[in-house]
């Protein structure tokens, strides 16, 4: 009880100092010299959607990093109460394969973690219903929560077999077989993502818009991409925002646009998005991607299996966990890897936010459109109330994406430079 009031304490704590920084310790006002330019959210932005969008994210920022920490706080209180231990011994009462044992446990600790995060959940949907930003029905929101239930807790249960059945085959270099296993295992989600898992939450048809797609797939043609159709997808469904991506790979290669982008953008816009997509593929982003996944995947296994060992080498006993290889420890493995992952966040944002800058790059080289570059960021920032100029840590470690200041001021910087060549050439021919 003593350890459960000291972790209790220091969330509340934790919780008051982040919501002091965000809310009082930060300030995330325009600076002097990007006041007035096309960065400027008072040029693009009535004041009422400056405090919206002020307030809308600093509300979600705050859940972000309450959710991270109530995370840990929920797997530490299930090893202290003992609930992994009786979640083991009920499953290992039903069936005598530990097949079905594992998996009944992964279930129990699924819906528990589920259960005590929902309501973080529900406000932040709520949050989104009220300012406007999320258009989906209770119902709709409640459904997709149950799918990504089962989603999740059928990918939790494969990995979780395969890395206790490893650790009792060899205790020492399970992680090492572990990481070679999930090589395959995310090329596999690379493939099914486009067309399986994404069509359980939304509904994806051909591009009604004959006119656009023919340019998109002009655009795909001469960023020499492969593609014969552009899908759309029913977001406005569930919400006021705009996206747009290209993802899967080989033949489940997939351009998509979101029906609210195709809405709120006009066509020179949308192909400046869709430009920007392109060059992610085009730059090999997606394949960066993969490959980055697989090497964090490989030191993340590592050093989280040494830290695991650790937990249970020393609390192990207080847990009801006989052994690493024991199912009732997985809250714990659960917890390392959740720890790390988000200590690495700010490295593998910091080389995404790259990655995006250089795929701005290639499509305002691609469109030459500054005016409907600008536009796309400029629209895409008031429907979903975003911030212009976030604090520090919230660009650290939620940001995958330079911030609209950044992305717009390097936009007007281009279009500085390009009319400067464009004078050059003029005086050079006039010499001539």
């Amino acid at each position: 009880m003593k350890k459960t009031t000291w972790i209790v304490c220091g969330f509340i704590l934790y919780a008051v100092l982040i919501s002091w920084y965000l809310f009082i310790g930060t300030d995330t006002s325009v600076p002097v010299q990007y006041q007035g330019s096309s960065a400027d959210p008072s040029v693009f932005m009535t004041e009422r959607e400056i405090d919206l969008s002020h307030d809308f994210s600093r509300i979600k920022q705050l859940l972000y990093f309450l959710s991270v920490p109530f995370e840990w706080m929920i797997y530490l209180l299930v090893l202290g109460f003992g609930l992994s231990k009786w979640f083991r011994n009920r499953s290992s009462e039903v069936s005598r394969f530990p097949i079905v044992h594992n998996a009944l446990y992964v279930v129990f600790l699924s819906l528990t973690a589920f259960i005590l995060a929902l309501p973080i959940d529900y406000y932040s949907y709520t949050v989104s219903l009220d300012y406007q930003i999320s258009t989906q029905t209770f119902s709709s929101w409640m459904q997709d929560n149950i799918i990504s239930f089962w989603v999740n807790t059928l990918f939790l249960f494969v990995i979780v077999q395969a890395l206790y059945w490893l650790m009792k085959k060899s205790e020492k270099r399970w992680w090492f077989y572990g990481w070679l296993l999930s090589i395959p295992f995310t090329l596999f989600m690379y493939f099914i993502q486009p067309i399986w898992i994404d069509p359980l939450y939304n509904d994806f048809y051909r591009l009604q818009d004959q006119v656009l797609e023919d340019k998109i797939l002009a655009l795909a043609d001469k960023a020499e991409i492969s593609a014969d159709r552009v899908y759309e997808v029913n977001m406005s469904e569930k919400t006021n925002a705009l996206n747009a991506y290209v993802n899967g790979i080989g033949s489940n290669l997939r351009i998509v646009l979101w029906d609210t982008t195709l809405e709120k953008l006009d066509d020179e816009e949308v192909l400046f998005v869709m430009a920007h997509e392109m060059g992610h593929f085009v730059k090999h982003h997606l394949l960066w991607n993969l490959i980055g996944s697989i090497v964090f995947t490989f030191f993340g296994l590592w050093f989280g299996s040494r830290i695991f060992y650790w937990l249970i080498k020393k609390w192990g006993s207080q847990w009801g966990i006989e052994k690493p290889s024991d199912i009732a420890s997985l809250p714990a493995l659960l917890l390392v890897f959740s720890v790390l992952s988000f200590m690495a966040s700010p490295i593998e944002n910091a080389v995404s936010r790259q990655a995006e800058h250089s795929a701005d790059a290639y499509a305002i080289e691609m469109t030459k459109d500054p005016e409907a570059a600008v536009g796309a960021f400029q629209q895409l920032a008031v429907s979903g109330l975003s911030e212009v100029n976030p604090p520090w840590l919230v660009k650290i470690f939620l940001y995958g994406h330079p911030t609209m200041l950044e992305r717009i001021h390097f936009l007007e910087s281009w279009t500085k430079a390009e009319k400067i060549d464009q004078d050059v050439d003029n005086k050079e021919r006039s010499e001539e």
